[in-house]
């Protein structure tokens, strides 16, 4: 159960403020349709993050188990760092309109979570616990925690929102997480 937990408070908290989330921004004012928008995001993340975890359940078996956890620590770190840039949106990310929206966000996010902050995150977590499953569904709990009710709420609120004050938050919240896994 700590593996679930811990994955999912990690990616969601990762999620706030970053690309994917603009995505989902991007998406709900383009489509307007809420669920092949929020099944496209839960495939891509499954996906996506399933071959993140098998990476890190492989480099798992390869590390010794003691720097697994300094590795998860320096990368706890390198998150609350990484969070407080803001993110933006290329315009290669956006979805071609010729695709739905099942297909568009589905193609969109996988391609828009290579290499980002929560598949990395992914990797390291499956790294650490044994249970590549319960990383994988946690980090994918995460991903839908942080951008199911950004496609809900869609472009209406986009202007309100606080994310310099939510990155510092996120921040703040991956130095704890990288005590408590220090500590652990």
């Amino acid at each position: 159960m700590d593996a679930f937990l811990f994955s999912t408070l990690a990616v969601a908290i990762a999620e706030i403020g970053d690309k994917t989330q603009l995505l989902s921004l991007v998406l709900a004012a383009r489509y307007r349709r809420f669920w092949p928008i929020a099944w496209g995001i839960l495939v891509a993340t499954l996906l996506n993050h399933a071959l993140a975890g098998w990476l890190g359940a492989f480099a798992a078996a390869h590390i010794p188990e003691a720097w697994l956890r300094w590795l998860l620590v320096g990368s706890l770190l390198a998150m609350a760092a990484w969070v407080l840039i803001p993110d933006k949106l290329d315009e290669d990310d956006a979805p071609a309109p010729r695709f739905g929206p099942f297909v568009a966000t589905t193609i969109a996010f996988f391609i828009a979570e290579m290499g980002d902050k929560t598949q990395i995150a992914t990797v390291l977590l499956a790294a650490r616990y044994e249970s590549l499953v319960a990383v994988v569904l946690g980090t994918t709990f995460g991903m839908l925690l942080a951008n199911v009710p950004v496609v809900a709420l869609g472009a209406r609120f986009a202007d309100r929102l606080p994310l310099r004050a939510a990155r510092i938050g996120a921040a703040v919240v991956f130095v704890l997480l990288a005590a408590l896994a220090a500590l652990a």
